[in-house]
């Protein structure tokens, strides 16, 4: 098999499996995808649609309702980067006459004529090049473009200046159409691969009630069957006749217990929305820019109490509760806090990394050969207050930590540098078991610390986390524990400062 229809197949794949992770949803009566499609719409812009409830739909970075969503799916063998200039080429979506901006428009002018807010998502894996205007433009949480700045720049030699003029030329359109086009456009980055994309599906079978795929087999049902239904002119679905679709092909499971799924984030992921598969979601991303909090006071003055509000109001079925947590540490944390042991709820966590799976308190019986802790004491100064806990699972931290102590707080005791006895990564975590023994075993090591010497009781914990989410969210269940205690949030990107900055405070007066 040559390389190009390898290539080929697996963009069909990838289409495929994005095409089910949505249309799953149509299998919730009271979820907010109504209609969807798979080659069928726009010419040109027709991949897969999505259409939503009018009452529920998401939202666009104004405010306005999207009633739905146009994908064009683009997959590439290896990695790459594109320009603005790609989009009005047609050889860059391998066509021949029309560019991904041409269909993107004449998909634009098509909706606004049904008196319908889209949105045109390109999905690929391939990414805007770091020195090319778009990649200034695109803002992360939802992947839609800065409109503001897109529309700064009046001389020749501006970048954003010359991306203006080129796409109206090329489109034929005047700086108003320009602006509605850019309103609407996603440049929709996906770093899963086809095995991490098909691990994203096995969940949103599991949750919709859809017979999961083989977990021995590298391909899935759902990546021939789509196509096999277009050859039949089946290419849009309701509710209705998609489960009946559903049913006579055999592809629905067994029922099982119901278990409704709560959503907090404070960051987007444009191909897979916690609003889609969740009950109800707290949606803290206007807060802030990207990954930065537009105003810091917000942590303490809006954020917590919000989340507290959010999260107190929750059912808990039979005692327990599901939550996905699209969010920042100190979110996670803070939603352990607030849900803490003595709660009296069994809490299971939609873990992302990389792909969603539930981590629940007993989903494995417990293993020695887990990972476990190793601590690493560095006394700064003997007459210092305050202990640095530099918490490494994912990435090392100790780095990072050592230079912010260093700058920020000079008059600390000591660093604590809590590593695991395997290398830092993603995979160190096993589940969900995993997660509460390690967190547990983090917070019986400073409560030891602090019991030898009684002066140390009231010694403030600074916080620096570098693990998923779902382990900072039971490390936050042993907030009375570990308090006093100060959250710190990292610069991962390096987009501002590159280092830490402090976030939550519990108790939220400043102690030594």
């Amino acid at each position: 098999m040559t390389q190009a229809v390898v290539t080929r197949r697996d963009g069909d794949t990838f289409q495929a499996r994005m095409f089910w992770m949505h249309a799953a949803h149509l299998l919730d009566p009271e979820g907010r995808v109504t209609r969807v499609g798979f080659e069928a719409g726009p010419r040109g812009f027709d991949d897969i649609w999505v259409e939503y409830d009018p009452a529920h739909a998401p939202k666009n970075q104004f405010g306005n309702a999207i009633l739905v969503e146009r994908m064009q799916c683009k997959w590439h063998a290896t990695g790459g980067y594109y320009t603005f200039e790609d989009l009005t080429l047609p050889a860059f979506i391998n066509a021949q006459t029309t560019s991904m901006l041409q269909r993107a428009y004449s998909a634009l002018q098509y909706d606004r004529a049904e008196g319908r807010t889209s949105r045109l998502s390109l999905v690929t894996n391939h990414r805007t090049y770091v020195d090319d205007p778009l990649h200034t433009l695109l803002r992360m949480k939802s992947f839609t473009l800065n409109i503001e700045e897109m529309f700064t720049g009046k001389t020749e030699r501006s970048a954003m200046f010359q991306l203006r003029q080129l796409w109206m030329s090329h489109l034929g359109i005047d700086e108003a159409e320009l602006r509605s086009l850019g309103v609407a456009l996603s440049l929709a980055h996906t770093s899963d691969s086809l095995d991490m994309l098909r691990d994203r599906l096995d969940v949103a079978c599991r949750f919709a009630g859809l017979k999961r795929p083989d977990p021995n087999s590298s391909s899935t049902i759902y990546d021939g069957n789509i196509f096999e239904w277009v050859g039949q002119r089946r290419t849009e679905f309701d509710r209705k006749t998609f489960r009946e679709k559903c049913g006579d092909e055999g592809l629905l499971a067994a029922p099982e217990r119901s278990v409704r799924m709560y959503g907090v984030k404070t960051f987007e992921h444009a191909s897979d929305r916690l609003e889609l598969m969740c009950e109800d979601t707290l949606n803290m991303v206007p807060a802030f820019d990207d990954r930065f909090i537009r105003d810091t006071s917000a942590w303490k003055a809006s954020l917590q109490p919000r989340l507290k509000e959010f999260l107190l109001k929750l059912p808990a079925e039979d005692g327990h509760l599901r939550l996905a947590i699209d969010a920042h540490a100190t979110i996670a944390f803070a939603a352990g806090a607030v849900l803490d042991t003595k709660s009296g709820r069994i809490i299971e966590i939609v873990q992302r990394s990389p792909t969603r799976v539930v981590w629940s308190p007993n989903d494995r019986p417990p293993s020695p050969a887990w990972p476990t802790w190793i601590f690493e004491e560095e006394i700064v100064s003997p007459e210092g207050q305050g202990t640095a806990y530099a918490v490494s699972i994912t990435r090392d931290t100790a780095p990072m930590v050592r230079q912010y102590v260093a700058q920020k707080l000079p008059g600390i005791r000591r660093v604590l540098i809590a590593r695991p006895n395997v290398a830092s990564g993603q995979s160190v975590v096993e589940c969900g078991a995993h997660a509460i023994q390690l967190a547990e075993s983090l917070a019986d090591r400073l409560k030891s610390d602090r019991e030898v010497d009684p002066a140390l009781l009231m010694e403030r914990v600074h916080l620096f986390v570098a693990a998923p989410n779902a382990f900072t969210f039971f490390l936050g269940r042993h907030v009375q524990v570990l308090k006093p205690v100060t959250l710190y949030e990292f610069d991962f990107g390096r987009d501002r400062h590159g280092s830490y900055e402090p976030s939550l405070l519990y108790p939220d007066i400043e102690r030594p």
